[in-house]
């Protein structure tokens, strides 16, 4: 089965493309305004139009109130919201029931321990993915910060579920070989700057994270 890949924080058309050129699954429109990705709802209309039946949609929010989420989903129509904040199982559970949309659940993670709460969670979310803890006091996601890989590497899990956290070309391969992950998620290790994505990297991130290798070292250990 072919790795999933799913490019977030797209805000241009140029990118947008990219990531279909590349073969993205998935495009994921961020709506939380401590974000440089940051879309209103009219441009994440128009680039949701553009790239409708292109690749699954993915609208991401972190702690928004119903407001926010409701004008999110009507401009995206996605395919799945993603949950990338604080959002409890009860509040996840309300949001799926309200707006009959498929649920990613973003969880941070810095230790064994932080897994704990994914249990939770395993009837109301359709995905899972795992990002590193952001540090103290910032917004979550898109910080270019890794966590241990080898942390997943062995969990097994009730859902298909996505690595994310400073992900870029030039570690994706070993970090899907150490974690043994079955998607990937990349922001900022495909910008050149926070919020500006970049056509080219865009196309080696899928390159290489569709044809993961180690260095002759770690191969050997």
């Amino acid at each position: 089965m072919a790795l999933l890949v799913k490019i977030c924080g797209v805000n241009a058309s140029d990118s947008a493309d990219a990531a279909v050129r590349a073969g993205a699954d998935m495009v994921g429109l961020v709506f939380h305004p401590k974000s440089p990705r940051h879309l209103s709802f009219e441009a994440a209309r128009s680039l949701a139009d553009h790239l409708r039946g292109r690749v699954q949609l993915v609208t991401l929010i972190a702690d928004a109130d119903d407001e926010m989420i409701a004008g999110a989903l009507a401009a995206v129509r996605p395919d799945f919201l993603q949950l990338h904040g604080r959002e409890t199982p009860e509040r996840a559970a309300a949001l799926k029931s309200r707006f009959g949309v498929q649920l990613i659940k973003a969880f941070p993670i810095a230790s064994a321990a932080d897994f704990a709460p994914v249990a939770a969670f395993t009837d109301i979310a359709d995905l899972f993915l795992f990002d590193a803890k952001a540090p103290e006091g910032l917004r979550p996601g898109g910080h270019g910060v890794a966590f241990d890989w080898q942390l997943l590497k062995g969990r097994a899990f009730p859902r298909p579920w996505l690595l994310a956290g400073g992900l870029s070309p030039a570690n994706v391969g070993r970090a899907v070989i150490l974690s043994g992950a079955p998607g990937v998620d990349v922001s900022s290790g495909v910008e050149t700057a926070p919020g500006v994505k970049d056509t080219h990297l865009i196309a080696e991130f899928l390159s290489a994270a569709r044809n993961p290798k180690l260095d002759l070292e770690e191969a050997r250990s």
